[in-house]
């Protein structure tokens, strides 16, 4: 087991490492590319994380759902607190499986996209979430080389996170960041339903 002396010297070598890579690193100018994507929970979460950040430092957030449609979720009923700085746009009709309809699918997918991309040029955000849209890209509903075209032609300052399983491979080469959810153990495959307060 380290010793006291020990640990300290090796928590010095380390704050000294990334005071060095805090120095040398710049700022962005420009918003940046997040994506949350993998088979875990927590994507649409942990982009709902960033808006609550966001709002806390008083930026302009919009959020455009692409699947979930009119399903009632917490995090809707929270962020209708902030009606002056975040705006909520649910385009989708609900879950892939619901409609059983590809054209109806693939026109609202559009749909939601234009209206994305509209908001992404506006310069009046500092934030967009594209919540599930990562899904319609699974099921081709929309183009990936035009949703990063669309993504690259926002205003500077915004940043955008796009969320759901199965990113496509060029949409993580064009992102900043991606982040992956991995399900280790989910309660639903012990028969356990959604519960309310947690899963929506």
């Amino acid at each position: 087991m380290r010793d006291a002396e020990e640990h300290k010297k090796a928590m010095q070598s380390l704050q000294e490492e990334q005071k060095k890579k805090v120095k040398e690193a710049e700022h962005a100018d420009r918003g940046l590319v997040l994506v949350h994507t993998g088979n875990g929970k927590g994507k649409s979460s942990s982009a709902f994380g960033v808006a609550a950040r966001a709002l806390g430092w008083g930026n302009q957030v919009a959020v455009v759902q692409f699947i979930k449609g009119t399903w009632k979720t917490g995090e809707r009923e929270f962020f209708n607190k902030f009606p002056e700085q975040l705006h909520w746009h649910t385009m989708g009709e609900g879950f892939t499986w619901n409609t059983q309809d590809l054209d109806r699918d693939i026109a609202a997918a559009t749909a939601a996209f234009e209206k994305a991309v509209t908001i992404m040029q506006s310069g009046d955000y500092d934030l967009v979430i594209l919540d599930e849209i990562n899904i319609a890209l699974r099921y081709d509903y929309l183009d990936v080389e035009k949703v990063i075209a669309g993504v690259q032609s926002r205003d500077a300052r915004t940043s955008v996170i796009l969320t759901g399983r199965d990113a496509k491979p060029a949409l993580m080469d064009m992102a900043d960041l991606v982040s992956e959810m991995k399900e280790i153990k989910h309660p639903f495959q012990a028969g356990i339903k959604a519960k309310q307060g947690i899963d929506f």
